[in-house]
């Protein structure tokens, strides 16, 4: 697995075997170990279903103690701290790169939307039916394909129309305020980050965050050197692209 979504997509795939016991993901080692009552190969078919490349490892390893539904209270206090500084620099960067004309701004906030909506689902669906899991699943993958195409024809009417260059203070000054909320995530993270898979794939989404901050920044730089709109458009034509990529295999495992 390469994201926390493709986790959830499993465990809900999992979850609909009334034997599974228990789940336990490991990102860093891209291993699934499950505790269940079914023969190894019923395990295997529903995960060779996903199309994930899965294989057995061995059908002994015993599972270590602790919840790796990360349901816990401290796992849900950092997942809830990630949500929420996703969610709320979705709304800041959506807004300041509407104001400012900067499309990598808009498509920072987009990732930034996508980020929070796996945060959603991985504590929301807890406890949750599997249909209910998917359908939730569905509609966050929807929702974000649609906004990533839209922005990516926004780029395209940009390039062809020909559109000023964005206001490059605000890029950098934004961008640069949620580089520090991530690094700030990532530092509280630190601790717990051997704690539960939730807060592995936190971590990983968190950090990806600071390269796409770092990217936009960069981005203002050589618009303000060049007096150019050009490392905007691309910049922001690049997330939108990992965001759609990110939704489309939400889409797929969810059904």
């Amino acid at each position: 697995m390469d994201c926390a979504a493709e986790e959830q997509i499993v465990r809900m795939r999992l979850s609909g075997l009334s034997g599974v016991h228990r789940v336990a993901v490991d990102l860093d080692a891209r291993t699934v170990a499950v505790t269940h009552d079914h023969p190894t190969d019923t395990v295997l078919a529903a995960l060779d279903e996903l199309a994930l490349g899965s294989s057995l490892v061995d059908d002994h390893a015993p599972v270590l103690d602790g919840d790796a539904r990360g349901d816990s209270r401290p796992q849900r206090a950092a997942l809830m701290a990630a949500l929420l500084i996703n969610a709320g620099f979705f709304v800041a960067e959506l807004a300041a790169g509407l104001v400012s004309g900067s499309m990598g701004l808009v498509a920072d906030s987009l990732d930034m939307l996508a980020d929070a909506s796996v945060y959603a689902l991985s504590l929301v669906a807890v406890g949750q039916a599997v249909d209910g899991q998917k359908r939730m699943a569905r509609s966050s993958g929807y929702v974000q394909l649609g906004l990533a195409v839209v922005g990516l024809v926004e780029v395209l009417r940009r390039v062809v129309v020909g559109e000023p260059a964005p206001d490059v203070a605000t890029m950098v000054v934004v961008s640069g305020l949620a580089l520090v909320a991530n690094i700030v995530v990532l530092l509280m993270l630190r601790r717990s980050r051997g704690e539960g898979a939730h807060l592995q794939a936190a971590w990983i989404f968190t950090s990806n965050d600071v390269k796409v901050n770092a990217l936009v920044i960069a981005a203002g730089l050589l618009v303000a050197a060049t007096g150019s709109a050009t490392p905007d458009l691309v910049v922001g034509a690049v997330v939108f692209v990992i965001v759609a990529n990110g939704a489309r295999r939400i889409l797929r495992l969810s059904r």
